[in-house]
């Protein structure tokens, strides 16, 4: 197993700002980190992946895609931005020596249409993660597709249909992640859940269900934890919380009001627990 931390609990940008706090991550026994691939300055990539490696830190990555940038759009312009996106993101997770592309890759995020999925975004969705994936195969990056809950998205909102969707792509470069603050609203249970998406899963974040320090929530852990050890689970656990500090993100978390002491007390915290509850 090897222990991540996503750094939106602390900041957007990938630069040499972060040279301090990722000393910080490594010293308090992280096995590497999330980065945020938003503005993406392959410069900068490159210098936070060499500074990495110098610490002996992984990585993988998050993006999102945009409304002028959807894989499943009607618009087959608005599509190939989607696609191009991607591969653009890949470009800066090749630069920072991340091995792991995640997120909500598939769809706009809080993009809604008053409906579900059809059949044929479904089909505009394999064939744009289909051609983005080809091109991440290429620099060694797995793009890891994220479910999320009702509230975020309407594409794909539980583990079964994600795995379906990964499955009938049938990339060796396509997979899927688990999110447990996600399946704790989407999933009636968990065991079923990760069940389904074993064939699949590549990746998991280990979320509280308000977003804050992992193991003091309502997340059903003991179940969260009983079913990946059951699906032999053995890739990246990641943290993935958010605060205060950032007040875009923030609002779009809708995060109001402070959940924790300190960023340094969850990422302490939050790692000991996943450890205890991994390896106790």
């Amino acid at each position: 197993m090897k222990y991540g931390l996503n750094l939106l609990l602390w900041t957007s940008d990938v630069n040499d700002s972060l040279f301090p706090l990722i000393d910080q991550i490594k010293g308090w026994g992280y096995d590497g980190v999330e980065l945020p691939v938003f503005d993406m300055n392959l410069t900068n990539f490159q210098a936070v992946g060499k500074r990495l490696q110098e610490v002996g830190l992984g990585s993988t990555a998050v993006t999102v895609c945009t409304p002028d940038e959807n894989p499943i759009s009607p618009d087959a312009a608005i599509r190939q931005a989607g696609i191009d996106r991607l591969k653009k993101a890949v470009d800066m997770c090749q630069a920072a020596g991340a091995t792991h592309l995640c997120g909500p890759i598939h769809s706009a995020l809080g993009e809604f249409s008053g409906e579900g999925a059809t059949p044929d975004e479904w089909k505009w969705g394999q064939e744009s993660l289909a051609k983005a994936a080809d091109y991440a195969q290429q620099a060694d990056v797995t793009l890891t597709v994220e479910y999320l809950n009702r509230f975020e998205c309407y594409f794909l909102n539980c583990a079964e249909d994600c795995a379906r969707f990964c499955r009938e792509v049938g990339h060796s470069h396509l997979k899927m992640m688990y999110d447990t603050f996600h399946a704790n609203i989407e999933e009636k249970c968990i065991n079923t859940a990760v069940k389904t998406c074993a064939d699949q899963l590549v990746h998991v974040h280990i979320s509280e269900n308000d977003r804050s320090t992992p193991g003091e929530g309502g997340v059903n852990w003991d179940a969260s934890f009983a079913a990946l050890k059951e699906a032999n689970y053995d890739g990246w656990m990641v943290i993935e919380a958010f605060g205060l500090a950032l007040p875009d993100l923030a609002a779009a978390t809708k995060i109001w009001r402070r959940m924790f002491p300190t960023e340094e007390y969850l990422a302490t915290e939050g790692l000991k627990f996943m450890k205890s509850r991994w390896e106790g």
